[in-house]
């Protein structure tokens, strides 16, 4: 397939199964990058202008139940170096699609598996979500406050974090692989495989005595007092992460408190004294008011914005990281490159916008593609 796009990964011919979640992420973050991304539909017509995960991206919508369809699919893989599929397992295997059939038209290919569970393993064949296999990794039991149920974030962690990034690492390790070896493989990314390693630091401190195995009681749990959110007096919050000595002596001065407050700092039967004197001193003014006192200092201080706020905020403005399409405000192609630099997304439209055009690309005539529309090979 022919691409124009720039960016570090101009060229790269990636085919992805449309679906829900990391893989339409992690989709999106190669197309960003200058990657050629083909999404395969299941049916034409649907607005998806909307939708962020799909922007500078190319659609072909295909009845993947007839026999044709197959053949257009193993069209597009032949000239792939990447498949992304978040299927069930065994999914692909019933439509034909799974990775013996692929890497047999194309030994080269690099094939994504983005799951939950994993491919294989006791609850491999069985629905979740985020929060679900948040849950199994120990990763939520550590998020909220004590006494309280665990609280959701958002569907950040599983999904993006263990999901998406950890895909992304798959797949381009394995194309980096291939340069040497020429050959494609399988990659199995799995939600409750990625948030583990996600919680590397929280590993080493348990392994060192420094946390303890419960909410809220710890240093980066809101169990400090100098690693929290605080109330203002108009009902908005401040975010504190004033860990290290030298910050935390900067948050006592802003909040004109005594300095000697720093000395019992790390002392955990001192906490709930601390939290009552950094809550009772931010409680008695304003968010502005406190946003203005530590702006441009090194006490780790921040106002909690919205992400109306936050996307009209001077930092985000001057830095250029939100772009608009379709209407929607998101985040601009990141990370930044020095010199192979991404050309701006350009917005979803509708499923199936892309098969005439990709159907010529790949070599099929007129009048096949009126033929393929008549028989339903075109969903």
């Amino acid at each position: 397939m022919t691409t124009t796009k720039t960016g570090p990964l101009s060229g790269l011919q990636v085919v992805e199964m449309a679906g829900l979640g990391p893989a339409p992420m992690a989709g999106q973050l190669l197309a960003d990058l200058g990657a050629n991304v083909i999404v395969v539909d299941r049916r034409a017509g649907e607005r998806i202008d909307k939708d962020v995960n799909r922007r500078g991206k190319q659609s072909i919508a295909l009845n993947m139940k007839s026999d044709g369809a197959l053949k257009v699919f193993f069209s597009l893989i032949e000239k792939a170096d990447i498949l992304i599929e978040g299927f069930r397992p065994g999914v692909m295997e019933r439509l034909g699609l799974g990775p013996d059939e692929c890497l047999a038209r194309n030994p080269g290919l690099i094939y994504g598996r983005m799951t939950g569970w994993g491919q294989e393993g006791p609850l491999s064949h069985t629905a979740g979500h985020d929060l679900n296999y948040l849950a199994m990794t120990g990763m939520l039991h550590a998020i909220g406050e004590e006494g309280r149920p665990p609280f959701p974030p958002l569907n950040m962690a599983a999904d993006y974090g263990g999901g998406s990034m950890f895909l992304l690492l798959g797949v381009l390790s394995a194309l980096f692989e291939r340069t040497k070896s020429g050959k494609g493989q399988v990659i199995d990314a799995a939600m409750v495989d990625g948030v583990p390693a996600m919680l590397g630091i929280i590993y080493s401190l348990l392994g060192r005595g420094l946390w303890q195995d419960k909410r809220q009681a710890n240093l980066l749990d809101g169990g400090a007092p100098f690693y929290r959110c605080y109330e203002t007096s108009d009902g908005r919050y401040l975010s504190v992460g004033s860990l290290e000595p030298q910050f935390f002596a900067l948050l006592l001065k802003g909040l004109n408190l005594p300095a000697e407050l720093a000395q019992i700092q790390m002392s955990m039967k001192e906490w709930p004294r601390l939290e009552e004197q950094i809550g009772n001193a931010i409680k008695a003014k304003s968010l502005e008011h406190w946003t203005g006192v530590f702006a441009g200092t090194d006490a780790c201080v921040a106002p909690v914005l919205s992400i109306e706020e936050a996307n009209a905020a001077s930092l985000n403005t001057e830095r250029g990281n939100r772009i608009r399409l379709g209407g929607v405000t998101q985040a601009a192609p990141a990370p930044r490159f020095s010199r192979t630099v991404p050309q701006a997304p350009e917005p979803a439209g509708k499923t199936g916008d892309h098969t005439s055009q990709i159907l010529q690309e790949l070599g099929f005539s007129e009048a096949d593609i009126n033929d393929m529309k008549k028989s339903r090979i075109l969903a």
